[in-house]
This record gives structure tokens, C-alpha cells and sequence, in this order.
């Protein structure tokens, strides 16, 4: 298969809407297919390992091996005709694929902890060979004591030092944005700008309300890519073909954006919040914070230990096979009405990365309506004029 505040949660639909942009000549007519409530066996010809699996899992599970071996599409299939197997690596990952689900299940009780990405690491050859560092190691670990650079000089252990609770991370974030007082009176927001990906520039709109809900529109030049979640469920359009509901894993990914666009609610989003390690961005520090929710992959927040302000957010959409990462980062906050949005932001994932310019930012009433799938068009008669 092929190779925030307010700003935060465009991040999620606009990821959704470049990929299926990405992905337009992967729609092949046995693609476009009802997948409403059926196994991919059902939806879909010629399926023969992942035949159990929800029809609309398909996808997202092609996308992760794409991901995980670093190809196009057509380097397994024959484009426009998915179903084909005229190509000897369809059959070579039908092999992977069996033998990574005995290994699961003969190994793990049949928990996924082997994927396409354990071998592979975005190359369609497997990584056999343990790959050379490319950062100069300290002395202690020249000589072969990798421990000792981080051995404490005294009794003291530099891991004891008191740190902030979730909470307080939480508070400190929503201070240096404004303060709950001030974020209390946003409850809708109406961003214009940019986002730039493969060179070019394509303008977006983006159109949130509180608590949860959200709509993007980016205007392609093959027609708008719109991407909406409604409070409840969300749903994608591209390039003039009709609308189709997220699936499950797509929900739950724009709920936590859509939730997040409005982040005084930051403590209510998961059942749990806890501090994890320190993990460097460049060369500082940064404050982790761990949201979970149940049956739901964990989410990453990052915060500058200064400022306080959110500066990643690390998060995964779960597939049958694995679960793919979307990274977002952050930078140049501005103050807007006494709320500091970011302007810009880079979201990268494993087939590329793309950055987000926002210019203009307006607060203005948004109906329900907004974010409602549209009906789909009525099929058109064949009948004689």
C-alpha cells in the first residue's frame, strides 16, 4: 500500500483531509464501496488475510504497512485494480502478514506487540543490521560503561528532585494562554490561513465550537477537502466525491482535537492524566504530560518548563495492524482578544510532514449546523429522456 488551543484540533482534520488527498489515486472504483457494517471480506474482492477485520479498517491498515515499509501503493498492487494479483510483493506480504499473526499469537496470547515497523523501520528491506550512531557517544560509554556518565556524584538522586503535578502543569499551561477567566468567553473560533505541503500553498478555514465540535475546509485545486466532527461523530469529504462517516478510530482521533480547540477543558478530556519522563525537543527539557482514556491509544502533551505553553502533542490513530503517530508542534503564540493562539505549527506523521500558517482569527456565532454531514446526493436516473 502506498507510500491548541484554538489551532490544536485543525491539526487532526487537516491530517485527515491531506491524507485522503494523498491517497486520491489509491481510490480505485472497488474502493469506493459501502462499508457500513460489513467485514473487509464482505466490502471488498479478493481479501484473503485480513478478511475479519471492519470493512472500513481496510484502509487504515494499508496506510500503516505503507507507513511501516516506507512505499507507494502500487508497490504491492496494481493501481486501479486493487484486487489483481499480478504482483509477486502482494503475495510476499500476505506471507508477512501470516507469519506476524502466528508469532503474536504463538509468542504474545495473541496481543499485538510484533508489526510491520518491528522489522522493517520505514524500508521495504528489513533491518537485519544494527544501525551506526551518528552522534558522538560520551567516554563511559566508549568504554563500554553506558551507565556510568549518568551515575549521581553523590548519594543524591537527580531523579528526586520534586516536580509539578498534572494539574499544576495543566494550570500553568492555561495561565500563560490567558487564564481560565479569559478562555471562559471563547466558545467559538473562525481561523483563515495557509497550510504549505509539497511546495504549495493551499488556503484553509477552519470552524470550531465548544465543547467539541469542528470543521475544516481546505481548498484544493480539485475541489474542497473537508473534514467535520459534529460533538458525536465526524465524517470526510475530498475532492467533490460524496461525504463518508469516520470510522471508529477516526472519531475518537477528532474527538481529542476537537476537544482540545477549547483547552479549559484539558482536565476533563481523559479518565487519567499522570507526569511522565522528561523528553528532550531539541535541546530542552521538556514537561510530559500522559492522557489516557479507555480503549483509546495514550496521548502526549508536551510543555515548556518556562513558559509553560503547550509545544507537542503526540498522538495515534489505532489500525488492526498498529497504530500510527501524528506529531504536532508549536510556535509563535500570539495574543488574540486575551487568549495567545500559535500561529504556526508542523505536523509530521511517517509519509511526510507539512506546516500551518494561521493570518486571520475572528470569533463570530456558528450554527449546529455547520458541522452536519450532508445528505447524500440522489442517484441519478437512468431512464430514458
Amino acid at each position: 500500500m502506498g507510500k491548541r488551543s484554538g489551532n490544536l484540533a485543525i491539526v487532526a482534520a487537516l491530517t485527515l483531509s491531506i491524507w485522503a488527498s494523498r491517497d486520491s489515486k489509491a481510490q480505485s472504483p472497488q474502493l469506493r464501496v459501502d462499508t457500513a457494517g460489513k467485514t473487509a471480506v464482505q466490502a471488498y474482492k479478493n481479501i484473503t488475510i485480513l478478511k475479519d477485520i471492519p470493512a472500513d479498517q481496510l484502509l487504515p491498515s494499508m496506510q500503516f504497512i505503507s507507513a511501516s515499509l516506507g512505499v507507494e501503493c502500487e508497490f504491492c498492487h496494481v493501481e486501479r485494480a486493487f484486487e489483481k494479483d499480478d504482483k509477486k510483493e502482494k503475495q510476499t506480504a500476505r506471507e508477512m502478514l501470516t507469519m506476524m499473526f502466528a508469532i503474536n499469537k504463538e509468542n504474545f496470547q495473541g496481543r499485538r506487540e510484533v508489526t510491520c515497523n518491528s522489522c522493517h523501520h520505514g524500508s521495504a528491506q528489513v533491518a537485519a543490521v544494527p544501525a551506526i550512531v551518528e552522534e558522538a557517544n560520551t567516554f563511559e560509554h566508549a568504554l563500554g560503561r553506558p551507565g556510568a556518565a549518568n551515575t549521581p556524584s553523590s548519594g543524591e538522586n537527580p531523579q528526586s528532585a520534586a516536580k509539578p503535578s498534572a494539574d499544576q502543569v495543566i494550570d500553568k499551561y492555561l495561565q500563560a494562554i490567558g487564564g481560565t477567566e479569559a478562555l471562559a468567553k471563547v466558545n467559538t473560533l473562525v481561523e483563515h490561513g495557509e497550510i504549505n505541503f509539497g511546495g504549495r500553498q493551499v488556503p484553509v478555514d477552519v470552524y470550531a465550537k465548544a465543547p467539541d465540535k469542528r470543521l475544516s475546509v481546505m481548498r484544493m485545486p480539485n475541489g474542497e477537502s473537508i473534514t467535520a466532527f459534529d460533538g458525536q461523530a465526524g465524517w470526510l469529504a475530498n475532492g467533490g466525491r460524496p461525504p463518508r462517516p469516520m470510522n471508529e478510530a477516526e472519531n475518537a482521533g477528532a474527538k481529542i482535537d476537537a476537544q482540545l480547540s477549547f483547552p479549559q477543558n484539558l482536565k476533563q478530556m481523559f479518565d487519567e492524566v499522570r507526569v511522565g519522563r522528561p523528553e528532550k525537543i531539541g535541546e530542552q527539557d521538556e514537561t510530559v504530560l500522559l492522557g489516557r482514556k479507555k480503549g483509546q491509544p495514550p496521548v502526549k502533551l508536551y510543555f515548556d518548563p518556562q513558559s509553560g505553553l503547550l509545544t507537542r502533542v503526540l498522538r495515534y490513530t489505532e489500525t488492526p495492524l498498529g497504530r500510527l503517530p501524528v506529531q504536532i508542534d508549536y510556535s509563535n503564540y500570539r495574543d488574540v482578544g486575551g487568549v495567545k493562539l500559535p500561529e504556526q505549527w508542523t505536523l509530521a506523521r511517517p509519509n511526510g510532514r507539512f506546516t500551518i500558517q494561521i493570518q486571520q482569527v475572528e470569533r463570530e456565532p456558528i450554527p449546529d449546523s455547520k458541522f452536519a454531514q450532508p445528505p447524500a446526493a440522489p442517484a441519478s436516473g437512468g431512464g430514458k429522456p
